[in-house]
């Protein structure tokens, strides 16, 4: 599995990547919080330090848990009980505090990702008479194939795969342009303007404070 390992000590760095790697895992290795939330997305599991570079790692995991639900083990020298309580509320799966012993580490690694199965993307989603095809990246309302830039692609398919649930604007940034704290907003709502103006078949419902909902218009 692709680890990524969050920590600012070079040499307690080096000796995860060292063991993970000799244990079959690929692993990035980044020292900011910055970093894993921009990164995230090529992971499978997440190695998180607590005293990160340019943040504390309970930040990143509060704002990395607004978009994924990726596994996150934390891997600290912080064991006091209020830290642990803490990151465990925020979403941590598993919290261990340094010095770790490595074998305790690949085990707890292996139980997090069993307990963690994504549901397989669908190739096709409709809604109402709107189907979008995933591999193709094409999108049909009614008799007429609709053209989308794969920025509007992207913005439809977050909210058409939730169709009826509330999805929030830092979820879809993260999907679309792989960042929810860098990507321009202007820029998502032009696309998503021109997703609405393009396919009034469905309605995008703006949530205040929280992000969009995507119905059938009908």
């Amino acid at each position: 599995m692709h680890v990524l390992v969050a920590e600012d000590d070079g040499s307690v760095a080096a000796a995860l990547v060292s063991a993970l790697t000799r244990a079959g895992h690929a692993c990035t290795r980044v020292a900011r919080g910055s970093d894993v939330l921009l990164r995230h997305r090529d992971a499978q599991v997440v190695l998180l330090d607590l005293g990160l570079e340019d943040m504390d790692g309970l930040d990143v995991l509060r704002q990395l848990r607004e978009v994924s639900s990726l596994p996150v083990i934390v891997v600290t020298a912080r064991g006091d009980e209020r830290s642990t309580v803490r990151a465990l509320s925020l979403g941590a799966d598993d919290y261990l505090v340094k010095p770790v012993r490595l074998h305790e580490l690949l085990a707890r690694l292996l139980a997090v990702t069993r307990r963690y199965s994504p549901p397989d993307e669908p190739l096709r989603v409709r809604v109402g008479s709107v189907e979008i095809d995933i591999d193709a990246h094409r999108v049909h309302a009614a008799d007429r194939e609709v053209a989308l830039t794969p920025n509007e692609f992207g913005i439809l398919y977050a909210l058409a795969r939730r169709a009826g649930q509330a999805v929030s604007r830092r979820q879809i940034l993260d999907e679309v342009w792989g960042d929810a704290y860098v990507a321009s907003s202007r820029s998502f709502d032009v696309h998503l303007g021109q997703v609405r103006q393009k396919l009034p078949e469905v309605t995008i419902t703006t949530i205040r404070g929280l992000g969009y909902r995507l119905e059938d218009a009908a």
